[in-house]
Order: C-alpha cells, then structure tokens, then sequence
C-alpha cells in the first residue's frame, strides 16, 4: 500500500514537471485494441506481448498515413493514371522516407514534449511566426475539408444520390463519430472506415495490369503524357499535386496532437515509429494500386488523358471494366473521404485548441470541451455548405488545393527541423546528424519542385529538363554548405550523456521554463525567404489554376 501511495505521488510531481496542457493528456494510453497502464515500463519482453503492445499504441500513425488517402488522394492518383498511365509510379516509391522522416520527427515532438505541433511554433519562434504557420493550416484545411466532401457528392452521384442529401449525412456521420467522449471509440470507428481502403484490390485485379510495366516505373523515373515524352508544366503541377496529397501539412499537426491525445510518451516512441512506417507502406502501396488501376483500365480508350474529376473516374471504369468496378471505386472515393475528412477537421481542432489554450481532447465529453467540438462541427458545416455551391469546378479545385499543399509543404518542413533540433525542446531525443542531412536533402527538393512550377508558369517555354538540372546542382552545394556548417556546431558541443532509462523519462520542461531560443541571422534569413517565396509560388498557383480553368 505505502508503495502504491509513493508511486502515485511520484507521478503528481512528474506530471507538475511537463508542459502537458491538458490534463485529460495524461494517464494510461487507451487505443482501439486495449490499455497500456501509465507508468508501465517498456521492458524486454516476449514477442507476444510486444505484438499486444503494438496493436494498443497503433493508431495516430496509421490513421494519419490512411486519411492521406483521402478524396484529394484517389482524385490526384486517379488523374495520374488516366493521363500519364503508369510513368508517375516512382513518385511514390520517392515518398515513402519523406513520410517516415517527416512523421517520425512528430513522433518524437508529441512524445517527448506532451503539446501539440502548433502551440510549440509560437512557444519556440513567436505569435508571427506562429500565425504565419498555424494560419496557413487554417485556410489549407479548410479547403482540404470541402475537397473531401466534394469526394463524397461525387461518390454518391454515381448511385443517383443528390449531393444536398449525401453531404449532410457525411457530415452528421463525422460529428459523431467525434464527439464520443471516449479517444478509444473514435479510434475503433476509424478503424472500421480504415478497412473500406480494402476495395482497391478487387479493382486492381480488374484492371489486369503488366506487372512488368509497373515495376519498370516504380523504379526508373519519367513521364509519358500520351505519346510525348518529358517533363512538361502540367506534369509538373501534377507531381506537386501528388507530393502535396500523400506528405500534407496538416498530417504534422494531426499526428502529433494525436500522439499527445493518446498518451503515448517517450518509452513507447519505438512502437509508435512502427505504427508510423507500417501506415508509410500502406499508404502508398494504395497509392500504387490507384495509379495502375486508372492506368491500364484507360490505356488505349478515348478517355485516356481526358481526366474530369473522381466522378467521371468512376463512370469511366464501369464503361470498361464493368459495373462493379464502377461502384467499388465510388464507394472507395466516399471512404477515403469521410477518414480525411475526419483526420483534416481533428487536425484543424487540435491546433485551434493549440492556439488559443483550450481543452482538446477526445478523451472529454461535449460538456467540457464545447469549444473544440463547436470548433470541428463549424468547420464541417462551413466545408459541406461550400462544397454545395452551384457551378464550383471541383476537379479543378481538388487538384489545386493538393498543389497549394505541396507548396506549403517546404514551410511545415523547415519549422519542424528546427524544432528537432532545439535542445530544449527535445533535449536528448533531439534529430542526429544523418536525419538532418536527409529532412534538409528532403527539403531542398520539395522546394526545387515548386520552383520548377513557379518558373514554368511565369516562363511556359522554359525547358524542364535543364531547369531541373541546374536546380538539383545548386540543391546539392547548398546541401554540402548546410552539413559542414551542422557538423562544425555540433563538434563544439559537449557530448551528451544521456542513458536508456534517462532517454525514456525525460519529458520537455513547462513551456514557461523554457531558455528563448537565439534567433541568429541564418535562422531569420531561412525563415524570411522561405516567408517571402511562399507569397510569390501561391499567387503563381492560382496563376495555373486559373489557366487550367479556362483550358489554356
């Protein structure tokens, strides 16, 4: 008994030594397969019991990767397919360490710092900074959000359902899946929704694919856009189109603020790295199968290159390949829809709650946190009324608005390497040297990308190839400049001397404590110039946007 009572007070000190903002944050971690009692310790353990273990923290990092699926994601990918077949496949194989590095860097923040990615922004850079990154997630949500419905209204058209009876029904649907008051039964209605992604394998199949061809362009990189060869500024548009579905900002602030939701702190950091490489896979290995399902059904038809939008994916595919592959691409579409939809809104509610220090928490019921679910059934509400607008051009919309992610992309980016590598932030769980050298090579080529779109646009004649070539050359020197002037920081410092057992327990000290951070003339120019590009490359997307619209 006395035991039990010094353990407990124990617990109230650590707890009083975090900067854990909600206190519905801290306690046993209770995910959709079991609980993991608070102060367990991740000993070794018997391949059994970890398996128990996994399944239990598994979650944040599946749901995240999964509700990148989302309709923007079949739209983007089914485009890919029927425009440029099979030859954009290597995108995806290239994704796959953006998103484990990305993800696991959040990880880690969530775990070790117990407060969400938004609230650390203005803690750790200041309101300008913050604003400037949490209101650029604001508006890109929110669009993201109508995207998602406008994925539901076309899903359900193909059944001859009205758009203004399937999008409420989306939309209540959402609320309540929310507002349980209990994190497990959200994460057990995800779960449920998740196996819906199942359906693309019977369409593959369908769609009697050359594994051969599919192999071949997963590994050599090109583009075909029907018999030209090349890189063109459509193409262009489509890759960042494809890299700003599958890598979005708003999967930082989702994941994070679900990993500090779930209560998962730094001794089950591994655990929830697998969650996070397993939905890695997943993800795009959906991708894959959207991509060659579109592909080889359209491959030699009049509808080959001629993409709409989702909509008349589906149309399309059961003029070809039948009736059912129709419907299970539709029903596919609503799915993926309702997991982003739900992801996107929570991401925006979190950081909402982030921002303006209220409770958010799935662990409460309505009554204790009015304003962060007032906050997701506004947003919902606001997203299914414009998706409702007459005459919206939504392919083009979908498109756009996964584009403008790519181009935000490279901000997200910067602001969570920084974060990674603020020793009081993160103190011995702090990035190492590889992992910076590759999130700052990952870095550099989401920024070549939107360059290349923002020079195409501007100068339509420009030759990509070249362009990118030259890009890739001032990439990598700028790259060698970055880790020598890394590696000679970090000789000057002492070594850390941090053990196992003080890795798993240390825990980011009150945001209060915490020493201000130098804001050295390096970090200021990073942050104005990426600051000041990002203005130009929007103006220029919507530039595109509105010459795609009008056909030019």
């Amino acid at each position: 008994m006395a035991k039990e009572t010094a353990r407990k007070a124990n617990a109230k000190v650590a707890r009083g030594n975090t900067a854990v903002l909600d206190e519905a944050h801290l306690g046993d971690i209770r995910g959709a397969f079991g609980t993991i009692p608070e102060h367990e310790t991740n000993t070794p353990r018997t391949w059994r019991r970890r398996l128990l273990a996994l399944a239990v923290i598994m979650g944040p990092g599946l749901i995240v990767m999964v509700g990148d699926n989302d309709a923007g994601g079949v739209s983007t990918y089914a485009q890919a397919g029927q425009n440029y077949g099979t030859s954009l496949l290597w995108t995806l194989v290239f994704l796959i360490p953006v998103l484990i590095v990305n993800q696991e860097m959040v990880v880690r923040l969530g775990a070790v710092t117990g407060v969400g990615h938004g609230r650390l922004i203005f803690e750790r850079f200041g309101r300008f900074w913050g604003w400037f990154a949490v209101g650029d997630l604001f508006i890109l949500n929110f669009l993201t959000i109508a995207t998602e419905f406008i994925g539901i209204s076309l899903g359900a058209a193909y059944f001859g359902v009205s758009p203004y009876l399937a999008v409420p029904l989306a939309g209540i649907l959402l609320i309540g899946i929310t507002v349980t008051g209990r994190f497990e039964t959200w994460e057990r209605l995800m779960f449920v929704i998740l196996f819906g992604n199942l359906l693309i394998v019977p369409l593959v199949i369908l769609s009697h694919p050359s594994w051969a061809q599919v192999v071949h362009d997963l590994v050599i990189p090109g583009m075909r856009e029907g018999t030209k060869d090349g890189l063109t500024s459509d193409g262009v548009l489509l890759i960042i189109a494809i890299v700003g579905t599958t890598v979005a900002p708003w999967q930082l602030f989702f994941q994070q603020s679900n990993v500090v939701d779930k209560r998962i702190t730094p001794r089950w950091i591994p655990y929830e790295r697998a969650d996070t490489v397993i939905g890695a896979f997943v993800v795009v290995i959906g991708a894959i199968a959207i991509m060659v399902t579109t592909a080889f059904a359209f491959h030699g038809t009049s509808l080959a290159g001629h993409f709409v939008n989702a909509g008349t994916v589906a149309a399309g595919l059961a003029a070809h390949l039948g009736s059912a592959a129709g419907a299970l691409f539709a029903i596919l579409l609503i799915d993926a829809s309702i997991i982003g939809a739900s992801a996107v809104t929570l991401a925006t509610s979190y950081a909402f709650g982030d921002t303006f220090g209220i409770r958010h928490s799935l662990h409460r019921p309505w009554r204790e946190a009015k304003p962060f679910y007032a906050t997701f059934t506004v947003l919902v509400v606001l997203a299914a009324a414009l998706t409702l607008t007459p005459g919206a051009p939504l392919g083009l919309i979908t498109t756009a608005v996964q584009a403008l992610a790519g181009v935000l992309l490279p901000s997200a980016s910067l602001f969570l390497l920084l974060l990674c590598n603020d020793r009081e932030v993160l103190g011995p769980w702090v990035n190492c040297m590889w992992l910076n050298i590759v999130a700052t090579l990952i870095l550099g080529i989401l920024v070549m990308l939107s360059l290349i779109l923002v020079v195409t646009t501007v100068f339509s004649s420009v030759n990509v190839p070249v362009l990118l070539a030259i890009l890739s050359a001032v990439m990598l020197i700028a790259l060698g400049a970055v880790t020598a002037f890394t590696t000679r920081g970090r000789h000057a410092r002492p070594p850390d001397t941090f053990d196992r057992e003080d890795r798993e327990t240390w825990r980011m000290p009150p945001l209060a404590l915490l020493t201000r951070p130098v804001q050295s003339r390096s970090r200021l120019v990073a942050l104005y110039s990426m600051r000041g590009y990002l203005v130009i490359a929007v103006l220029l997307l919507l530039v595109k946007a509105v010459q795609l619209g009008i056909g030019h």
